[in-house]
């Protein structure tokens, strides 16, 4: 059975063992970060199956930058980021909880022909010096770049991990994406694109995810990853909240963390 059914029908399940009255519970956002989503969503449902008061919702992508403002101003109890907190934004009080961690995987479209890589391939196609992918030993399409933009989490750890990375100049002839999901379905849409974000099985449906040097991103030795966290005020009392703060250092939670590809980061 595809991993996509597996995760429905688990998600399915969990969401069936919630109160029928649940039209009726409390909703408690989860907002930010478009990394980390699929697992992310994957605790709330398991958090709920174990009876939690709340119904738990990760919405669609703000960023981290989005989440941080939303926790800090009030507006949300709950945030989750894939980066640190400046000093600012500790000082404010918002605490930061690491729960996950993300392999940064890249990501193409599967009529390419290409299912590995080289750290100096991928500079190449950033750079834009290899624009074929035939020039690969892959389909004869044009390499469509799919970038993110500067301040992104995962591009700021690629930039920091991955051989090459750190003063590359991608390619001008390149589409931005803002979200991680943006990037995630052009490269499924586009035919010859190139994407990267935080590795999670679902990618492997109708992807084809690289390996780099010969290491796949569930590997030891993969080089790069991004560190999933949630964020809340010091001054935290919402009972709900709390709850789902313990469930996310339960063995359940890191259960389903490994599962979906990623390694808990224990408390």
């Amino acid at each position: 059975m595809a991993f996509s059914r597996i995760l429905a029908a688990f998600l399915g399940l969990c969401l069936a063992g919630v109160n029928t009255a649940s039209a009726e519970t409390r909703r408690l956002d989860i907002v930010g970060t478009g990394d980390g989503i699929d697992v992310l969503r994957a605790i709330a449902a398991s958090f709920m199956q174990q009876g939690g008061s709340a119904r738990v919702e990760v919405p669609p992508s703000i960023g981290s930058g989005g989440g941080i403002a939303a926790v800090g101003s009030g507006k949300a109890i709950l945030g989750r980021v894939a980066r640190r907190l400046t000093d600012a934004e500790a000082a404010s009080g918002i605490v930061y909880k690491a729960i996950a961690r993300l392999p940064s995987a890249f990501i193409v479209h599967p009529g390419c022909g290409v299912n590995a890589v080289t750290s100096d391939q991928l500079v190449a196609i950033y750079s834009g010096r290899v624009a074929n992918w035939k020039e690969l030993g892959g389909a004869d399409l044009r390499i469509r770049v799919v970038r993110r933009e500067d301040q992104d989490s995962t591009l700021t750890v690629l930039r920091a991990s991955m051989p090459g990375w750190h003063d590359l100049e991608i390619t001008e002839k390149s589409k931005t994406a803002t979200t991680t999901q943006e990037a995630i379905e052009t490269v499924r849409d586009v035919q010859g694109a190139i994407g990267f974000g935080p590795f999670s099985r679902p990618l492997e449906q109708g992807l084809t995810v690289l390996r780099v040097d010969g290491h796949y991103p569930t590997d030891a030795d993969y080089p790069s990853s991004v560190v999933l966290a949630l964020i809340y005020l010091n001054t935290l009392q919402d009972p709900d909240a709390l709850a789902f703060l313990r469930f996310a250092d339960a063995r359940k939670a890191a259960d389903v963390i490994t599962s979906l590809g990623s390694l808990p980061v224990k408390p």
